[in-house]
């Protein structure tokens, strides 16, 4: 356990610090690619599946896999500091988890175990990826007397810096908090019941790490990616939507988290977001945590979304082939 010599972590506290990577399976890996790199990340390849980073980032973000039928969420793997490893095993028995395999073809590292819906949860040894300060956010397009006019021509080309969030889908979202709480350490920073809830990392993170939203079955919604500015939140969101993506929805700015966002449509109905100057939850704080009424918990302005939105586009598991 960690204690107050150790900088930059919340002492005596047990907790993930960062969401280490997320892994889908999709109809069609180069259809993947293709999304993935025209959203400006760079996509390898590697023992047959697309792994995900940002540019300049060591960092692995996120796996994809060539599967059979709709786009499913395979797991998600969470980073706990190397010293921490073996208190999380002890914490995860004393939780009464029900332990599982490394689902096929992932990798068998640290501890893996059935979540909440059965969502298969991957704990970590694993350098902390989520930042520990707010991320450098540029607001002025140019300083007095100089233009900030960018032709078309020469309109640059957006690359995100690195996973903020990561959204599900839950059949209970009081449940959910209640069980991520409980087992990863996670804690709440605001939620509108019952649809929406947003968790952070103990250890320091943006006001959301996860979220939860409500569905009769799991699955992904979105997933977060953070950028420096608002032109490249609706710069990335233009160039997705002259492509061919879409419906999207964007640009706009969030009330919980507070950050600009633009959504795209991936091709599998879930969502890929542009993210800038989210709030930032320091290791040192306790976030006043509130159930907020659903018109004061979705967005400050931008347009409204379409009907579709909060759709869950995966198969029950009882459905898969």
């Amino acid at each position: 356990m960690n204690d107050k010599s150790i900088a930059g972590r919340r002492a005596n506290v047990l907790g993930v610090h960062s969401i280490d990577h997320f892994a889908l399976a999709v109809p069609d890996l180069e259809e993947a690619r293709r999304f993935y790199t025209l959203f400006g990340l760079d996509v390898r390849d590697g023992d047959g599946a697309l792994h995900l980073y940002t540019q300049g980032n060591p960092h692995r973000w996120g796996v994809i896999t060539q599967g059979a039928g709709a786009k499913r969420l395979r797991y998600l793997s969470f980073g706990v500091y190397a010293d921490e490893i073996d208190a999380f095993a002890a914490h995860l028995d004393a939780c009464g988890v029900t332990y599982i395999d490394a689902p096929a073809g992932a990798d068998a590292q640290g501890i893996w175990f059935s979540g909440f819906d059965g969502l298969p949860i991957n704990i970590r040894a694993a350098v902390k990826s989520t930042p520990s300060e707010k991320s450098h956010f540029a607001f002025v397009s140019a300083l007095p007397g100089q233009s900030g006019a960018i032709p078309n021509s020469q309109a640059p080309k957006v690359h995100p810096r690195r996973l903020s969030h990561f959204a599900i889908f839950t059949t209970d979202v009081n449940a959910a908090i209640a069980y991520y709480e409980k087992t990863l350490g996670l804690r709440l920073s605001d939620k509108s019941e019952p649809g929406v809830a947003f968790l952070h990392g103990v250890h320091g993170s943006d006001h959301h790490l996860l979220a939860l939203v409500l569905s009769d079955r799991r699955g992904m919604h979105h997933v977060s990616w953070d950028v420096g500015s608002v032109m490249e939140v609706g710069l990335g969101g233009a160039t997705m939507a002259r492509a061919g993506y879409g419906p999207n929805w964007g640009v706009g700015q969030h009330v919980l988290g507070a950050n600009y966002f633009y959504y795209v449509r991936d091709p599998w109905g879930s969502f890929s977001e542009y993210s800038a100057d989210i709030d930032f939850i320091p290791h040192d704080v306790e976030w006043p945590s509130a159930n907020h009424a659903p018109e004061d918990s979705m967005f400050l302005w931008g347009p409204d979304p379409f009907p579709e939105f909060i759709q869950n586009t995966e198969p029950a598991e009882a459905d898969l082939p």
